[in-house]
């Protein structure tokens, strides 16, 4: 009964959790800059109403631009379900996150604007800074480090974790490293490099960019979790912990939501320096949890 239970809870969060981290981040945002915001599932009648729309798509494309979009929710579903199932080794999410990448990067160079273009070397780039550091917390995940219940192992695991969010929202071209908000063109990234997609590419890119959002944070939490000597196996079974995930991501989506509304995009002259300091961070707080 147990078992069932358990595998159930991760069904609904497989469903679930990508509409519902999409609208409470869009709502929280909302709420942090004094408006009334859409409703929490409103991302979910968006996503259906773009299915069931027809895409409309210049003359000279290939059968890619078609595919483009379901190879990059192939490669989000897959990334959700090894993080949240665990179904395989963290260390595919690498090749799953390049795929997704290059379905995006491909999609906006088939359509031969400029701004495609410049959204995909900024895309490339985030990719290049990102994945080294992303390999890192990888490492930390499928090993068998463990937080010390110190105030000092405290204190480096928080660091390890804050810097591993930030990696993350790297990963996903947020505040300070990008602004979708602004809504123009020469600021965005992920936004730029879609705007030749309609209907149901664009339900799809949407589908698979929230895909892709659900799935880090709760990799980020599980890496708090499954690694901290407060959860052992006495005090709470596997089952508990994963109990743990939704309200904790949620609060993830939370702070995101008003990091989002209170941030501001840094230079891109910026951004290669300060991922390398935070690969150089995260290294050097991995092996000093390892050693507490």
């Amino acid at each position: 009964m147990n078992s069932f239970l358990y595998y159930f809870y991760l069904v609904v969060l497989f469903v679930v959790m990508p509409f519902l981290l999409t609208g409470i981040i869009r709502k929280v945002r909302a709420y942090a800059q004094g408006r009334r915001g859409p409703k929490l599932l409103q991302f979910f009648w968006e996503v259906d109403k773009s299915l069931r729309k027809n895409p409309i798509s210049h003359t000279n494309i290939s059968d890619f631009t078609h595919l483009a979009p379901r190879v990059a929710l192939f490669s989000a579903l897959m990334i959700w379900s090894v993080v949240l199932f665990e179904w395989a080794p963290f260390i595919l999410i690498p090749f799953f996150l390049a795929l997704y990448r290059f379905a995006y990067v491909s999609f906006a160079m088939e359509g031969a604007s400029s701004f495609g273009g410049m959204a995909s070397g900024r895309e490339i780039l985030l990719s290049v800074m990102v994945e080294p550091t992303f390999i890192l917390m990888i490492l930390a995940a499928q090993s068998h480090i463990e937080i010390s219940v110190s105030p000092q192992g405290a204190l480096i695991g928080l660091l390890f974790l804050s810097l591993a969010f930030i990696a993350i929202l790297a990963e996903l071209a947020k505040p300070p490293f990008d602004d979708p908000r602004t809504h123009l063109e020469l600021t965005m990234v992920h936004e730029a490099m879609i705007l030749e997609a309609s209907g149901k590419q664009l339900g799809i890119f949407d589908l698979a960019s929230s895909i892709k959002l659900s799935t880090l944070l709760v990799f980020l939490v599980k890496l708090a979790l499954e690694h901290s000597k407060l959860f052992k196996n006495e005090v709470l079974d596997s089952f508990a912990r994963e109990l743990m995930i939704a309200p904790m991501v949620i609060l993830l989506a939370i702070i995101l939501g008003f990091w989002e509304s209170n941030s501001v995009r840094r230079k891109w002259t910026w951004i290669p320096e300060f991922m390398g300091l935070t690969f150089i961070a995260i290294l050097i707080l991995g092996t000093l949890v390892k050693l507490s």
